[in-house]
């Protein structure tokens, strides 16, 4: 029997062509802003552009990455807010411990993250523990001074002033919470040249980042909700602060998303596919922490959301789910800047794209997948990269999906429109919707996949009726 070969067999036809065309073109769409005065209220009810002025703030103008870690840092801190406030909640109904666990896990997600992001990183500023020759400065009384192993000489480990972290380590009902973050940030900050000085053990005696310095806790924590009384009765809904707390952490991410696709587009036009391929990965648990914020709102209490939803008249747009979600300019920006990923598919392959239609991309990449030196020379992290494009998409799909079912579980189902993608024309429907009913972001990826499964089948098929001939 003939060995079959490694080809598309699908002609496209003249007609295919057109209709593909048709496809991606409303596929490509990007999406837009669905109502400009939902998105302004929702900037000014989070303090979004005083909080975007921190993000923006330089600190240290050699390291380059600022922009991308000073954001996730942020976001990390203001988690720490969040576990005060959430164990601090007198009303006897809140799900303070449920919460407790989840922002735990989130908080050591988050430093798993800003882990990642700070790998190599040596142009971040530092405190080395024996620049203040073993002396503690009065006005630093978080500051240790200890040993270290084999050594007689005192150093002084700096812990930050400002973070709130080391004073939830010391408040009876969140020691147990903190104390695990700060265990969480040792062991994750193992691969990275410092550690964040929070606390943590720092067995290493690894220099300290100058985290009051870079993520301004003070400033950053003056930015908190401003619960204003209702007019009649003067109550004051604590859900309003779980609220802001739980958006400020989704934006910061977003921002720090931001900056990671602009520095994964450089390294794939510098053809560095082994880092493209690590920032790349990173994007995709961002997505997925994404989520996890999201699903943050679960645990609000009914009665008070609602009623501070009715207050803040969150709702979405006649006929359509769509402003609920997109009325944050930067999911929209991520969203849009992510499925723009697959625009880089045929530099990563090395082709053009056929202009007749032609399957010229998905040619490459069957090629790529299957050569025996597909991690050697100039093709090593291709195909890593390749299916980091695809994991991204996996995990922007999941987190939309996932929004409606939160949207329909926190505010009930009249607040989503899970059917009605299926009565309505494509223009007609929310964005949204429109995004379940896309075509894969990378069909040339897929068909590649396609095709080469159906040559191992018949590959296989092949060689076991060779055997049973013999």
């Amino acid at each position: 029997m003939a060995t079959p070969k490694l080809s598309p067999v699908s002609p496209v036809r003249p007609d295919d062509k057109q209709c593909a065309a048709s496809s991606s073109s409303s596929a490509a769409a990007p999406l837009r802003v669905q109502d400009d005065t939902a998105v302004e209220e929702y900037e000014q009810y989070l303090r979004l552009p005083e909080l975007a002025r921190l993000w923006k703030v330089r600190c240290c103008p050699e390291w380059a990455d600022e922009g991308l870690v000073k954001p996730a840092l942020q976001a990390l801190e203001i988690t720490f807010r969040f576990v005060s406030v959430a164990l601090s909640d007198p009303r006897g109904y809140s799900s303070r411990r449920e919460l407790a666990r989840r922002l735990e896990a989130l908080a050591a997600r988050e430093v798993e993250l800003v882990a990642a992001l700070c790998e190599g990183e040596r142009c971040a500023p530092l405190a080395e523990l024996s620049a203040s020759e073993g002396v503690l400065p009065r006005e630093r009384s978080a500051s240790e001074v200890w040993q270290l192993p084999g050594s007689a000489t005192a150093v002084v480990c700096q812990v930050s002033e400002a973070s709130l972290l080391p004073r939830l380590a010391a408040w009876d009902k969140s020691e147990i919470v903190a104390a695990k973050i700060k265990y969480a940030i040792e062991s994750q900050m193992q691969g990275c040249v410092f550690t964040l000085g929070l606390g943590e053990p720092n067995l290493a005696g690894k220099p300290v980042l100058e985290y009051d310095r870079v993520v301004r806790p003070h400033e950053l924590h003056a930015l908190k909700a401003k619960i204003a009384p209702e007019p009649k009765t003067g109550y004051r809904n604590k859900e309003n602060e779980a609220l802001f707390t739980i958006h400020q952490i989704l934006e910061s991410w977003l921002c720090a998303a931001s900056q990671l696709l602009t520095r994964l587009n450089d390294r794939i036009e510098a053809r560095s596919w082994e880092a493209a391929a690590s920032d790349c990965w990173i994007l995709e648990r961002i997505w997925k922490l994404l989520a996890d914020v999201e699903d943050l709102h679960l645990l609000v209490d009914p009665d008070d959301f609602l009623r501070l939803k009715s207050q803040l008249a969150i709702r979405a747009a006649p006929g359509s789910d769509a402003s609920s979600c997109f009325r944050s300019r930067a999911l929209l920006h991520v969203a849009n800047a992510t499925r723009d990923l697959k625009k880089r598919v045929p530099c990563v392959l090395g082709v053009e794209v056929d202009p007749n239609g032609g399957p010229r991309v998905q040619e490459a990449a069957m090629r790529l997948f299957h050569s025996r030196r597909r991690g050697e020379g100039e093709e090593a992290g291709k195909v890593e990269l390749l299916q980091a494009f695809q994991a991204v998409e996996a995990a922007v799909r999941r987190f939309f999906f996932a929004y409606r079912q939160l949207v329909a579980a926190v505010m009930g189902t009249a607040e989503s429109s899970t059917n009605r993608a299926l009565f309505l024309p494509a223009e007609e429907m929310d964005p949204l919707a429109q995004m379940f009913l896309e075509p894969p972001y990378f069909p040339s990826l897929d068909a590649a996949k396609t095709f080469l499964a159906d040559y191992w089948v018949r590959r296989m098929a092949g060689d076991s009726a060779s055997s049973r001939r013999s």
